[in-house]
């Protein structure tokens, strides 16, 4: 008997800590996953490099078979930079030479410094021709797109931005704590947590219930260190890893979400915030203009600029009312632009493009 062909699906595992874990978990409970024969395949975990290098193994042992056996019908490759990259660049050319189309969706917030600062001639090479074959590339936001075209790639290029569950209701801004700030990330300098801890403390003085909620992995102790050093300490929480339900109840509470990015691809974490209804302070770095225009939906400071993002958390914690406005017409532009609802239909369509006749 045939076995029906599928789109097989690689990225991180699901239960891992980031933005492609995130996404996919979105793809999958906004119905995709059963509106098309969809088989997810982790190549990546958590832990240390025996447990990486054991999941990446179990990923080419299912991988193969179903590959040499003509099953695969579409290749759907999440993609960060780095290691990430290198990995499953040679599921890549395995599919290529099977002529199974691809897709690589990528997803790393740092891939031009990857591409223009840590990798040489041969490698840059080597990237460029993974994306040239690819049957479509598709990144998180137009300036990602100019970036990836800028190289010259052949393969064509789609914009579809990271898509959010948009909750059903929003917490009312009178359940909210107007001086309590979050941050959702992973805690270093690249994130801006540090930048954000001298925000605090040089508004500290002047607002007597300004309090910071930092969620999160990384350089925990460090972070813990550093606020300390400020006099702060008593001022910042730090709340390790966030899950889905405590995250809910944080994003509930907030009156501020605070993300001050050096670079990013388009951060899960500020389309969250905004489909919570919470005005959101930010870098106009990667996908995030296209999120917040600046005195709408939030407020944009240059990435490093300390002054410029004390001011602008000070001008949302002197003003209730414009943060309250602000995150209304936050919730407005995600349900328009980044609900589930509005996302995973140009997935559905890009996918029906490259199958030719709709569903394997």
């Amino acid at each position: 008997m045939r076995k029906e062909k599928k789109i097989l699906m690689l990225g991180t595992d699901l239960a891992t800590k980031g933005g492609i874990a995130s996404v996919v978990q979105v793809y999958r409970d906004g119905g995709m996953f059963a509106r098309y024969p969809i088989t997810y395949l982790a190549t990546h975990c958590d832990g240390g490099a025996l447990a990486k290098l054991r999941k990446m193994c179990q990923a080419y042992l299912q991988f193969l078979p179903q590959l040499l056996g003509g099953r695969i019908a579409l290749l759907h490759i999440h993609v960060a930079s780095r290691a990430s990259f290198w990995r499953k660049s040679v599921f890549f050319w395995l599919a290529r030479l099977f002529r199974v189309p691809t897709i690589l969706h990528l997803h790393g917030a740092e891939f031009a410094v990857f591409y223009g600062q840590e990798s040489g001639p041969l490698r840059r090479w080597l990237i460029r021709a993974v994306f040239n074959q690819s049957s479509r590339i598709v990144v998180l936001s137009q300036s990602w797109k100019a970036w990836v075209q800028s190289l010259g790639t052949r393969a064509p290029v789609t914009a579809i931005y990271n898509p959010v569950i948009l909750p059903a209701q929003t917490a009312s801004w009178s359940a909210r704590d107007p001086g309590r700030v979050l941050f959702l990330g992973r805690l270093g300098e690249r994130k801006g947590s540090y930048d954000l801890l001298e925000a605090l403390a040089r508004l500290a003085p002047l607002h007597a219930g300004l309090r910071a909620a930092l969620g999160g992995d990384g350089e925990v102790e460090q972070t813990a260190a550093r606020a300390a050093e400020l006099g702060i300490a008593d001022r910042v929480q730090l709340l390790g890893w966030v899950r889905a339900e405590q995250k809910e109840a944080q994003l509930e509470q907030a009156g501020i979400y605070a993300l001050p990015s050096y670079n990013e691809g388009l951060p899960m974490s500020v389309l969250e915030a905004m489909a919570a209804g919470m005005p959101v302070l930010a870098t106009p770095v990667g996908g995030i203009p296209e999120a917040v225009t600046d005195g709408v939906e939030g407020l944009l400071v240059p990435p490093g600029d300390v002054a410029a993002l004390a001011q602008g958390l000070g001008r949302l914690l002197a003003d209730p009312a414009l943060a309250q406005r602000m995150g209304t017409a936050a919730r407005h532009k995600v349900e328009a632009c980044f609900s589930s609802a509005a996302v995973l239909p140009q997935v559905e369509r890009l996918y029906q493009e490259l199958l030719g006749c709709g569903r394997p």
